[in-house]
């Protein structure tokens, strides 16, 4: 299905736009077989760029197949490898820019579904979401511009999104790369008029950071997917047969599995002591938000909100 499917994109691409018939044919062929292979997916990012409009429409399918491709082309699925973060970036930086809507939102989308990914991956997603911020150079999903040196509602929501996403520094927490980010967003807008949840999502994001917590084993790299999913593989025809047998020979042992084998439960109070921990605001990160708030030789009224937050939370 591949050649048929490259065949309809570069139709496509030669005239600028794609009709809802050639969408749909796109759809059947990418989905017929249950997988987009990396010629697909480059064909599709050649035809995103050749567009002359996007509709909404178009984002969806393109978002959906590359985070297909992305995340489940090759195993272990929901993991993003070194090599596909790679491509990923080659493929959106290929004219030298984020070139739309699009491409922004098929990458944090993967950052959300993902299990894990390259910090090479993260770092570069950060990157372009503040730049987009700083610069208003990226067209936005709905046709109009990001606007420079303010940031609107839609970009409040793309960021929230990337920083507490799955597959991000910290799953579903913020980290210091992360709040360092809002500050300097923070000091290159306070003259500019901001989205009303931009206030929201400084002091959240800050604080979580600085009072939040996660566990080390959080994420699952890689390499150690494949292990567990090859273990797995290994194991269970071999895990059936010796099920098979002591049911056979010795009923009566399935009295005492759960005495024996069962599943352990997570400590209550060992979440409680990771998150007391968390907190409880270190020397490290108390000296840390003094250097943020006085990089700028003064206090601002966002820092202020941010202590007194904090304060109240003690």
């Amino acid at each position: 299905m591949t050649t048929q499917f490259i065949t309809i994109a570069r139709s496509a691409s030669a005239d600028g736009q794609i009709t809802a018939d050639e969408l749909l044919a796109l759809r059947r062929e990418g989905w017929g077989d249950g997988v987009i292979t990396r010629a697909e997916a480059e064909a599709l990012f050649d035809l995103n760029r050749a567009l002359k409009e996007r509709s909404p429409e178009w984002c969806d399918f393109f978002v959906e197949a590359i985070g297909e491709f992305v995340l489940n082309g090759t195993p272990p699925r929901l993991q993003c490898n070194d090599e596909d973060a790679e491509w990923l970036i080659a493929q959106v930086e290929a004219d030298g820019a984020v070139e739309s809507m699009a491409e922004l939102e098929a990458m944090v989308r993967i950052l959300e579904r993902a299990e894990n990914t390259p910090d090479s991956l993260k770092t570069y997603v950060l990157n372009v979401v503040e730049r987009e911020v700083l610069t208003g150079t990226g067209p936005t999903r709905c046709g109009g511009q990001l606007s420079a040196t303010h940031i609107s509602a839609a970009e409040c929501r793309i960021i929230r999104r990337v920083i507490w996403a799955a597959g991000g520094h910290g799953p579903a927490a913020v980290t210091r790369f992360d709040a360092e980010m809002l500050f300097r967003l923070k000091d290159a807008t306070l003259a500019d008029e901001n989205a009303a949840e931009w206030d929201g999502l400084f002091i959240d994001g800050v604080a979580n950071y600085l009072k939040g917590f996660t566990l080390q084993n959080a994420q699952l790299s890689h390499q150690r997917k494949r292990e567990l999913e090859s273990f797995i593989a290994e194991s269970s025809a071999n895990v059936g047969r010796f099920m098979s047998r002591v049911a056979r020979e010795a009923p009566q042992v399935f009295d005492h599995f759960g005495k024996v084998f069962g599943k352990k439960t997570a400590s209550a109070s060992g979440y409680a002591t990771l998150a007391a921990s968390g907190e409880a605001i270190t020397d490290y990160e108390s000296e840390w938000l003094e250097k943020m708030i006085a990089a700028d030789g003064e206090t601002d009224d966002l820092e202020s909100r941010l202590i007194a937050r904090l304060a109240a939370e003690d």
